[in-house]
């Protein structure tokens, strides 16, 4: 079961803000949250149920450090449609 600790942070790119004045917010999580789980973790903690959610998973990037072949963590995005009204204030735990 997923918690609110599973929700890494809300993505503010260009695309996303674009989403963003139509009500859709792109939120990065962990790999293994569902969509039924971030529906829950939505309703529980923030209040509401969100009208449809798309999720992408995104493979971390080959980078090298110091010289040494590293990789970035992987992640998931979920893109949620808000109901009219609602609005996530932070995601301070």
């Amino acid at each position: 079961m997923a918690n609110i600790t599973d929700i890494k942070s809300i993505l503010y790119t260009e695309k996303s803000l674009s989403l963003q004045e139509n009500g859709t917010v792109v939120i990065q999580t962990a790999p293994k949250v569902t969509k039924n789980q971030l529906k829950e973790i939505l309703k529980t903690c923030f209040g509401f149920v969100p009208l449809k959610v798309n999720s992408a998973n995104q493979a971390g990037k080959v980078k090298n450090f110091r010289g040494k072949a590293g990789k970035r963590a992987d992640y998931k995005k979920f893109y949620v449609k808000l109901p009219e009204g609602a609005k996530l204030e932070s995601l301070e735990v």
